[in-house]
């Protein structure tokens, strides 16, 4: 008997464009209770089905170089770091790609006892005696970034926000925000100027000068410095003018104790528009705030890019046009500026939506493999735009770790669940074990790039590829991605390869997967019944559930002529890794 499952007829017919199978009922189980116009309808079930996909890859075919734009990863919460659930992440993250990755945190400055909260944090770097003295402590942010380098993973340095005894507006300090309230409620006195640049410069140097004292110098110049986070929204209670001085003084700062780091900015909310022209003009041809000499260097520029997620009555469509659009705009503004064109890029945050720490329907796509095949589809976009305005783009930052003592699979944004990994961070050790060196790579159901900016992933859905190779492996990503969050035919996928050489009669396949059953500790944690509190066998199980797993034991395929040919089935947001060894 034909396996049947419960889908929207609607869907089936424009999403996917197939053939399928509809056996009318007059039982009540399986109703599907919409139509094309969305009136109610009989009980209808429609068939599983596939369509065909063809993908070639030449691996003697080079199609320039793969960046590992995908190191790059942060959260609100800097006192998560040096917990037990922080750590284990941040170990996690090391072992992609030891010392080469890096961790962008809010917080660094903001005054307080340390304790974490949601879109919260503290360090109390800076204090005033009782005679109006400066007092430095570097306690917690030593243990912040010790932890950081115990774990392999460098700082992208964020200086800010304004501690308490330097603001211009105190009080209100530490706000009360969580998820449900007003988002505007975290803007408090953190979010304002300094009373005094000259002592912000000073604490900058000061800073700066022990990172230099702790760390070593050639430990320090290979990490990235910018000055706060989205100036160009509320966390900065100021001016676009006060956020250039803001800028100009923490960079003299820096350089005053490091005259060889890395310093750039200014990571705006969205592509920046005027804000980040007028930002890149100042730093290019104004007069410097700290210094009175013309302009500010920019060794990097950052600005973030957001998607657009809606609730769609039973399910969530995701908004990857809209995260595009954004960084297309936003390559766009760099490129305007002939002095930025060979200018390393880092999109600061670049994430499916705004708010890691909030939860509610639209935002139900995090756990599972809705946010695995988003991610592996927007990254291969992001290589694409690049290519279009020719920019040097080095890295898109993930703004997702995890949030300590929280229900398992809360609903946040995040890499990992009281220390299980989910699914989206084995996309990312899937990008780590993909060699540097691209080469062709074509699927029949890719939706073009200009199609996508447009309208989404609305109609077929996306199923794309990625491919690169060392001197004796070619890695080959392939995805299968639909902005909505429905159920949808698996993708029959022909595999043809090509340029493998003539000095090898086989190939050894490694084939990684992420679906409902691989690689997806939320899946396995569904399916024991969603525990509060997994005891010590169920959490092993979801530990095992949580790596990176191999569909199938590894296996040979025969060449002819350099050339060999694979065939396999991938479902709906699911995503492939094939190492193919030689």
């Amino acid at each position: 008997m034909m396996k049947t499952r419960e889908l929207d007829l609607s869907c089936q017919l424009k999403c996917y464009g197939i053939a399928v199978l509809i056996l009318v009922t007059s039982s009540t189980a399986g109703y599907a209770q919409t139509q094309d116009n969305g009136s109610q309808s009989n009980a209808i079930l429609v068939a599983e089905s596939t369509f065909p996909v063809s993908i070639s890859v030449n691996a003697s075919q080079s199609a320039g170089t793969l960046k590992s734009i995908w190191r790059f990863f942060g959260g609100d919460e800097p006192n998560y770091a040096y917990m037990k659930d922080g750590r284990k992440l941040l170990g996690q993250l090391g072992e992609l790609a030891p010392d080469e990755v890096f961790f962008r945190t809010h917080n660094l400055l903001t005054s307080g006892p340390g304790y974490p909260a949601l879109k919260w944090g503290s360090t109390n770097v800076f204090t005033n005696d009782n005679l109006g003295r400066p007092v430095y402590n570097w306690q917690l942010v030593d243990l912040i970034f010790d932890t950081y380098r115990s774990q392999n993973v460098r700082p992208y340095v964020q200086l800010g926000f304004m501690p308490q005894a330097l603001s211009v507006k105190p009080e209100p300090y530490a706000h009360q925000w969580r998820p449900g309230l007003p988002y505007d409620e975290i803007y408090t006195g953190w979010a304002y100027p300094p009373k005094d640049y000259e002592a912000w410069r000073e604490l900058i140097y000061q800073w700066t000068s022990h990172c230099v004292d702790r760390y070593g110098r050639e430990e320090v110049e290979s990490w990235w410095w910018e000055t706060w986070n989205e100036a160009n929204i509320g966390y900065w209670q100021g001016t676009p003018e006060e956020f250039y001085k803001l800028h100009d003084y923490a960079m003299a700062g820096v350089l005053q104790a490091l005259p060889t780091a890395r310093i750039g900015g200014p990571d705006v909310a969205g592509d920046g528009g005027n804000f980040a022209r007028d930002f890149y003009r100042h730093c290019l041809d104004g007069v410097n705030y700290a210094t009175g000499q013309k302009g500010t260097r920019l060794d990097f520029v950052s600005f973030h890019a957001k998607g657009s997620p809606q609730w769609q009555n039973d399910h969530i469509r995701m908004g990857i046009s809209a995260q595009l659009k954004t960084i297309d705009r936003g390559f766009g503004i760099v490129a305007e500026f002939p002095q930025l064109r060979n200018t390393p890029i880092v999109i600061g945050e670049s994430d499916p939506e705004g708010c890691a720490a909030c939860q509610g329907d639209r935002f139900s796509y995090r756990n599972g493999t809705m946010y695995s095949s988003y991610t592996a589809a927007s990254f291969a976009r992001k290589h694409e735009l690049a290519d279009k305005h020719g920019i040097n783009f080095v890295g898109a930052l993930t703004w997702a770790f995890t949030f300590e003592d929280q229900p398992y699979f809360a609903g946040f944004r995040q890499l990992a669940s009281n220390g299980i990994a989910m699914p989206v961070l084995n996309v990312f050790r899937m990008f780590s074990r993909m060699p540097t060196n691209r080469v062709q790579a074509i699927s029949s159901a890719s939706v073009p790039l200009n199609q996508i900016l447009e309208q989404g992933v609305r109609n077929q859905p996306d199923v794309g590829v990625l491919a690169s190779r060392s001197e004796r492996q070619l890695a080959i990503l392939v995805w299968h991605y639909h902005d909505d969050d429905v159920p949808g035919p698996d993708a029959s996928i022909a595999l043809q390869l090509a340029g493998l050489g003539d000095t090898a009669s086989a190939i050894s396949v490694s084939h990684f997967r992420i679906d409902s059953r691989h690689s997806n500790a939320y899946d396995t944690w569904r399916r024991m019944g969603s525990p509060v509190a997994p005891n010590r066998q169920q959490y092993s199980e979801l530990e095992q559930a949580s790596d990176l797993a191999l569909l199938q034991p590894p296996f040979n395929l025969s060449i002819d002529g350099g050339s060999s040919s694979l065939d396999f089935t991938l479902p709906s947001q699911g995503v492939s890794l094939l190492l193919i060894d030689w």
